[in-house]
C-alpha cells in the first residue's frame, strides 16, 4: 500500500511538471520547434559521432526535447515529445508521445535532459507504436546509449534495436531510461490533428499536418550527409 501512494505521488510530480508550463493547443507546436532544435544540438555533440552514418537505416526516431527527472524522497522523469518514421527517402508527419517513470529512495536534485532515440530495426518500431512500450523489459529489444553522462555504456559497434542519444544538466549523476514507459498522446494528437487519429495512420502519412513539421529537415539533412 505505502509503495502504490509513493508511485501516485511521483506520478502527480511528474504531472505537475508538465501542468506548471501550463497546457494549450500551442503546446504541440512548441514541442516541434524543441525537438528540431535538440537534432540540432545533437548533430553539434562528438558523442553523436559514430552514429551519424547510422541515419539513412533508421526506421525512425523519438525525440523527447525536455525531460525533467527530480524529487527529494522520491524521484520521478517524465517529458513529452515527438515520433517520426522514415518512409522510403521522407520523414512521416509527427506524432506525439510521452516517456515518463518513477523511481523511489533519498535523492535530491533536479535534472533536465534532452532525449533523441534513433530506431534500427522494425520490432522496436512495432514495439512502441502498438501500445505502452517499457524500456528494457522483454521483448528482445536491445538499446546503446552515446552520451558519456549517460548510464549505460557505448558499445564499440552500435549494434542495437534502439541506440539513444541523451544530453543533460544537473544533480543527479546519471539518467535511468530502464523501466521508463513510452506511450502515445492521443490527446495531443487528437489537439493537433483536429480529430481522432491513430498513430498508424500519423506514421503512414495517411493524415495532413496542420502546419510545417520543423523536425523533418532536420532528419532529412542527417540523413543525407
Amino acid at each position: 500500500m505505502g509503495k502504490l501512494l509513493t508511485f501516485g505521488a511521483a506520478l502527480a510530480f511528474v504531472a505537475f511538471l508538465f501542468n506548471a508550463s501550463g497546457a494549450a493547443a500551442s503546446e504541440q507546436t512548441t514541442i516541434l520547434d524543441q525537438a528540431a532544435a535538440t537534432i540540432g544540438h545533437m548533430k553539434s555533440d562528438a558523442a553523436f559521432g559514430p552514429a551519424r552514418n547510422m541515419m539513412p537505416n533508421a526506421k525512425g526516431v523519438l525525440v523527447i526535447p525536455r525531460l525533467v527527472k527530480g524529487g527529494f524522497i522520491f524521484g520521478a522523469e517524465g517529458g513529452s515529445g515527438v515520433l517520426m518514421k522514415k518512409n522510403g527517402a521522407t520523414w512521416s508527419a509527427p506524432a506525439f508521445y510521452t516517456l515518463g517513470s518513477a523511481s523511489f529512495g533519498l535523492q535530491a536534485g533536479l535534472q533536465q535532459a534532452e532525449i533523441v532515440m534513433l530506431i534500427m530495426s522494425d520490432r522496436a518500431l512495432d514495439a512502441i507504436t502498438r501500445s505502452e512500450f517499457k524500456l528494457g523489459a522483454g521483448a528482445g529489444i536491445t538499446m546503446v546509449t552515446l552520451s558519456a553522462g549517460a548510464q549505460a555504456a557505448t558499445s564499440p559497434n552500435l549494434s542495437g534495436d534502439i541506440i539513444v542519444w541523451t544530453s543533460g544538466t544537473g544533480l543527479y549523476g546519471g539518467l535511468t531510461l530502464e523501466g521508463s514507459v513510452v506511450k502515445a498522446r492521443d490527446d495531443w494528437n487528437r489537439t493537433y490533428y483536429g480529430k481522432s487519429v491513430q498513430v498508424s495512420d500519423i506514421l503512414n502519412n495517411r493524415v495532413t499536418p496542420p502546419s510545417p513539421n520543423p523536425v523533418g529537415p532536420q532528419l532529412q539533412q542527417l540523413a543525407t550527409n
